[in-house]
């Protein structure tokens, strides 16, 4: 297993839409393997192939505090929305653990396939669906800080333009220190 780079906002190919899997083979279960590793190692609950510079509708999820359930959601669909909730989300993609409340259905339905190509179909409530209905936007070049408004939006990339201002200015010291 190999922990994969997530790459971050505002990183383009965030941005695109993700194309269905079609081949079901080994490389697909060996990608699987890797999104969880990454996963894990990042200490997050949810991770789109996306989010590893992979524009396939995959997503890996494990809400459990022990990973004892890891669930995979190939070529997902949300198929019935119930109910509205909010927490504060955060992800794996946006820089400096930033976090804020998204509107999201509090119950659900999806269909997808699993690793081996068997169709599958599932209700969801609680955290396990905010965590789907977040990882889904990721198939569809969506970021939760695009729920926000655009004043809170502005506000984080002021602060995300300002900490890679420093940080740039950190690594050019430290080369000038080196050099």
């Amino acid at each position: 297993m190999t922990v994969r780079t997530i790459i971050e906002y505002p990183h383009p190919n965030l941005r695109l839409v993700s194309a269905p899997v079609t081949v079901f083979d080994e490389k697909l279960k060996e990608l699987i393997r890797d999104m969880f590793e990454t996963m894990y190692q990042s200490q997050g609950i949810g991770l789109a192939a996306p989010q590893i510079d992979i524009q396939k509708q995959i997503v890996v999820i494990d809400v459990s505090e022990d990973h004892s359930q890891p669930l995979v959601l190939i070529n997902p669909k949300i198929t019935r929305r119930e109910g509205s909730t909010a927490i504060d989300e955060g992800c794996l993609s946006v820089p400096l653990d930033y976090r804020a409340k998204v509107d999201r259905a509090e119950k659900i339905t999806i269909e997808y396939f699993d690793e081996d190509g068997a169709r599958q179909q599932r209700d969801a409530d609680d955290l396990l669906a905010i965590c789907m209905q977040h990882e889904l936007d990721h198939l569809q070049g969506k970021l939760f800080i695009d729920y926000l408004s655009s004043l809170k939006k502005g506000l984080y990339d002021k602060k995300l333009e300002k900490y890679r201002r420093y940080k740039r200015k950190a690594e050019n010291a430290k080369k000038s220190e080196h050099a």
